[in-house]
């Protein structure tokens, strides 16, 4: 093999004219494509990094970035807003506290969707509570069903939800089921029965390696995790349809939490599941007999802001709400998440919390899924500690939460985990709650978790090649995890 590689580079280099043609087209490659990921204007050191890509792997380079690269979906854009403005405009339902409040028209201004409130809020702690409850609503519908999935596996807990599904259908009850084509794969002819008894499945952002003119959707998936029952009952959080959720059915099943909703809350999810609905490629007839079983809930004691971002829109609603909502403490931030890769924003904000006195605590799996992400974590853990931020590894079980407390009051729920990948790539949704005691009773639940963790104490001398080293190079593909 060697031989024949040192044969074609003496016949590249004693051919001038092949040698200046290669080069000059890999020239015109760089500027040409490199223009357009400049005039992307995304953060500098992304942008740098895929030049840097382009330029060292020429032909490679270019495939990645097709797949894998930044990608404007300007009229998918359209069909979300088209979509919006048939729906029933909502009147602006949050009253809170003057921070709240602000965070609340932040929120409206970036996502679209008007501040809300709730009558009832349950946190429901695993897999098992969760399947559990979502089972008991489901049996009791009455008109429709709608779920939207990142992951569904074709295990007993997917057969389950299914077999619930496909009774209700055949009572009447219309069934909208959505999943991600890439989360979803699995399951791909699992809900033949579903269909046959007038369920509709929905797939989104299917590949499409088959059109080598169009760039795949293979990067830019739905993470939410939304179902409303009758529009009066929603369920949203960070619990998928597997046995990998379910603590019943596996010892190493994630640790996870979800949010059962009742109230003014239910018609903004229900808003955000219709439009990925629409937009997935579904007859908008169903616009408005889905707007009529919608109905207007009476406002309840507990503000209640849904909060929906993705690559569709740039203002990155989820992140700017964290961001801002550590800004405005001035006691505490505890924050839980199961990937934690944080941007400049995320980290000054952090630091600066830390730094200012208040009780900064963060607690991460020990070890996630990932173990590029778990290394590009542990690589900003010196920093977060040496502005006094307590990090806590939590184990065996992989931490799958995703939840913020901010002082007395803010109680943030959802799918979006902190990190570059859920606010700026995947389709998210989180919820803002302004509620003493429901951010109390998820400051028990965080704070009983923290007892089953361990703490991560600074350390001097930590192997090089082993920790140091992998850690650093995590950290440089950070900006595209």
């Amino acid at each position: 093999m060697p031989e024949l590689l040192q044969r074609g580079w003496d016949a590249l280099v004693s051919t001038p004219a092949l040698a200046g043609l290669l080069v000059g087209v890999w020239l015109l490659y760089v500027v040409w494509l490199g223009g357009w990921i400049v005039l992307q204007k995304r953060e500098p050191v992304a942008t740098l990094s895929w030049l840097l890509g382009l330029a060292l792997l020429p032909y490679l380079g270019f495939l990645i970035y097709h797949v894998f690269g930044p990608q404007r979906i300007r009229r998918q854009r359209l069909r979300r807003a088209h979509s919006r403005a048939r729906m029933p405009q909502d009147e602006d339902g949050f009253s809170a506290h003057a921070d709240a409040a602000e965070l609340a028209k932040l929120a409206h201004a970036a996502s679209g969707l008007a501040p809300a409130s709730a009558t009832a809020v349950r946190l429901l702690i695993d897999g098992g509570n969760t399947y559990e409850a979502l089972l008991e609503d489901i049996a009791g519908a009455r008109e429709h069903v709608h779920l939207e999935y990142y992951i569904y596996h074709p295990d007993r807990c997917g057969a389950a939800l299914r077999d619930a599904l496909v009774e209700r259908a055949r009572t009447g009850v219309k069934v909208r089921l959505l999943i991600d084509a890439i989360g979803g794969a699995r399951a791909r002819h699992f809900f033949d029965a579903l269909s046959a008894a007038g369920g509709e499945v929905a797939w989104f952002h299917p590949t499409r390696f088959g059109r080598f003119w169009q760039r795949p959707w293979l990067n830019l998936r739905t993470h939410r995790k939304i179902v409303v029952i009758d529009g009066r009952v929603a369920y949203t959080g960070g619990i998928n349809i597997s046995e990998d959720h379910d603590e019943r059915r596996r010892d190493d099943a994630f640790r996870d939490l979800h949010v059962r909703i009742e109230g003014e809350a239910v018609r903004r999810l229900q808003k955000v599941f219709v439009e990925d609905w629409l937009y997935a490629g579904a007859d908008n007839r169903c616009l408005g007999k889905i707007a009529a079983q919608t109905p207007e809930a009476a406002r309840g004691p507990i503000a209640a802001q849904v909060l929906a971002s993705g690559p569709d829109s740039p203002r990155e609603s989820i992140h700017r709400i964290y961001v801002s909502a550590i800004h405005a403490a001035r006691e505490r931030v505890w924050l839980v998440t199961p990937y934690f890769v944080p941007g400049e924003a995320a980290m000054m904000a952090l630091t600066s919390a830390a730094l200012a006195g208040l009780d900064v605590r963060l607690l991460l799996p020990k070890r996630s899924d990932s173990l590029l992400v778990t290394l590009a974590a542990r690589s900003y853990f010196d920093a977060l500690m040496e502005a006094g931020v307590k990090v806590y590894e939590y184990g065996p079980r992989m931490l799958h939460t995703k939840a913020l407390v901010v002082d007395d009051s803010l109680a943030l729920v959802g799918s979006a985990n902190f990190d570059h990948r859920s606010f700026r790539l995947n389709f998210e949704v989180s919820v803002l709650f302004d509620h003493a005691a429901l951010a109390s009773e998820l400051s028990d639940h965080i704070e009983g978790e923290l007892r089953r963790a361990a703490r991560v104490r600074a350390a001097d001398g930590r192997p090089l090649l082993r920790q140091r080293l992998p850690e650093a190079l995590a950290r440089l593909l950070s900006p595209l995890l």
